[in-house]
């Protein structure tokens, strides 16, 4: 599991602009630049809610084997819970992972997450 998960937000054309430079060998990854980046601090907000944080806490705690148990545990509609769960996994944040009996069992993949936000450009 990584210790901290760095968050980056910037506008899509500046995260595009980054992600070519990296690819093209014009700029290499440091240590601190974001593992992620959202487009905004509200979408960040909204996967990153109290609601998710608490999901995410109860992943960490208790380890359910699926998705099924962690509905169980959590008081969420299964449904409901399978997309936030994909949301995260497509974030960084979960990782997904085939188990037995083709259940998905969720696995939180960082202890804490360092949101990097620039005041100005």
């Amino acid at each position: 599991m990584k210790k901290t998960l760095r968050i980056g937000i910037a506008p899509r054309e500046a995260i595009a602009r980054y992600t070519r430079d990296v690819v093209a060998g014009r700029r290499r990854r440091t240590a601190d630049d974001p593992d992620i980046w959202f487009t905004s601090v509200e979408s960040f907000a909204k996967v990153l809610s109290e609601r998710n944080r608490e999901l995410l806490a109860l992943i960490a705690k208790h380890r359910p084997d699926s998705i099924d148990a962690l509905a169980a545990a959590s008081g969420r509609a299964k449904s409901n819970l399978s997309r936030t769960l994909h949301t995260m996994a497509r974030y960084g944040l979960v990782r997904l992972e085939k188990g037995e009996a083709r259940k998905i069992k969720p696995v939180v993949t960082c202890e804490r997450v360092e949101l990097r936000l620039a005041v100005a450009a």
